[in-house]
């Protein structure tokens, strides 16, 4: 079981990820708007850390497979899934 600073510190890194991904040209406009929503509901303070995570994984998990996304950016989408799983109450 974590602790909060440590679910902190890997939000703030997935949140840096979607960020670079979110300012990538090459990144299709509706996974640009799969991985903000993530995002919003990472900031959601007011919910649980699995609550948060369990929302975020939903939205990228809907664009993990998306035919449009090149593979560098896929890589980066399975690494923000797998920091995901790792949040936990």
């Amino acid at each position: 079981m974590g602790n909060n600073k440590e679910f902190d510190e890997m939000i703030a890194q997935i949140k840096q990820q979607i960020d670079s991904l979110l300012n990538d040209n090459s990144v299709p406009r509706n996974v640009k708007n799969s991985l903000s929503e993530a995002k919003a509901a990472l900031e959601q303070e007011n919910n649980a850390y699995s609550v948060r995570a369990g929302t975020a994984t939903y939205k990228v998990d809907e664009i993990s497979n998306d035919i449009n996304l090149p593979p560098y950016a896929r890589t980066v989408v399975w690494n923000i899934l797998s920091m995901l799983e790792g949040i936990k109450e």
